[in-house]
């Protein structure tokens, strides 16, 4: 049987695979909440869910750059990447090893869509059409009981330069799951760098400052600060940008968030 990845792609499934590497840390995590984790033999340095699992796992190295030499050595038969953590070049490079799965998650229902790839991909369609209607009962329970209020955020990833989270991204629909409205989100690029001073006139509500990729700390509030009186607030960035199993947390997450700052300061 013939698997499309999420780009179109066919993945051969005649043969069940043995041996597979995860190149990206919400696709580990999602490999092993499925139940393939004995399978799994290559993961990066950021695959740091579930805890302990980088203790019996070969590392190939990050999301950006792999050692082609360890993941040779693997002898793999599936590699799983994503459009935007992977580069083209290293997908180019690993095709050339084994068979690639490429997802490309942009939304939850994009998310629901890989979960029920990976189920088919990996033979485990009965565990991934269970937590597809956990995830989608979860959901709809979680918006249901939203404020009919529509705040105005703004989401750094970044700083020096300072970036924010723009539109055509996974983190600006969980913004949009929530209620919110990014206020950056047809500023030109995915990821946009910008000068603190458009913050000023915006009328932004909310800033949300990421823990990851830049570690977000509460000296940087007062930075942001000086060019807005928006409430600002250190959110756990795995919730907002890991998709597949980690939604799971990431609901009950927004849910005790959102019940945070419905409280005043």
């Amino acid at each position: 049987m013939i698997v499309k990845d999420q780009l179109g792609r066919g993945i051969d499934t005649s043969k069940p695979f043995t041996r597979i590497i995860s190149l990206v840390p919400s696709l580990t995590e999602l490999v092993v909440y499925l139940g393939v984790d004995e399978k799994l033999v290559g993961i990066t340095k950021f695959c740091v869910h579930p805890e302990g699992l980088k203790k019996n796992r070969t590392i190939v190295g990050g999301t950006k750059k792999v050692h082609l030499d360890k993941i040779r050595a693997l002898k793999p038969d599936l590699i799983l990447c994503n459009k935007e953590e992977n580069t083209l070049e290293m997908i180019e490079d690993l095709e050339k090893i084994c068979q690639v799965h490429i997802s490309d998650v942009i939304t939850f229902s994009d998310s629901l869509d890989l979960i029920k790839k990976y189920g088919l991909l990996l033979d485990k369609e009965k565990a991934a059409n269970i937590l597809i209607s956990e995830l989608s009962n979860k959901k709809n329970l979680f918006q249901h009981n939203l404020s009919s209020k529509k705040l105005k955020v703004a989401y750094f990833i970044w700083r020096k330069p300072w970036m924010v989270v723009g539109g055509d991204t996974y983190i600006n629909s969980m913004l949009e799951l929530n209620g919110w409205q990014n206020i950056l989100k047809a500023t030109a690029g995915r990821y946009p760098e910008i000068d603190l001073n458009i913050l000023k006139g915006n009328n932004i509500d909310l800033i949300l400052l990421s823990s990851e990729p830049f570690p977000f700390q509460q000296k940087h509030i007062k930075e942001i600060r000086a060019s807005s009186n928006a409430r600002i607030e250190i959110v756990n960035g795995e919730f907002f940008s890991w998709y597949g199993s980690r939604q799971l947390k990431a609901l009950k997450y927004f849910k005790e968030l959102q019940n945070y700052l419905s409280k005043p300061l």
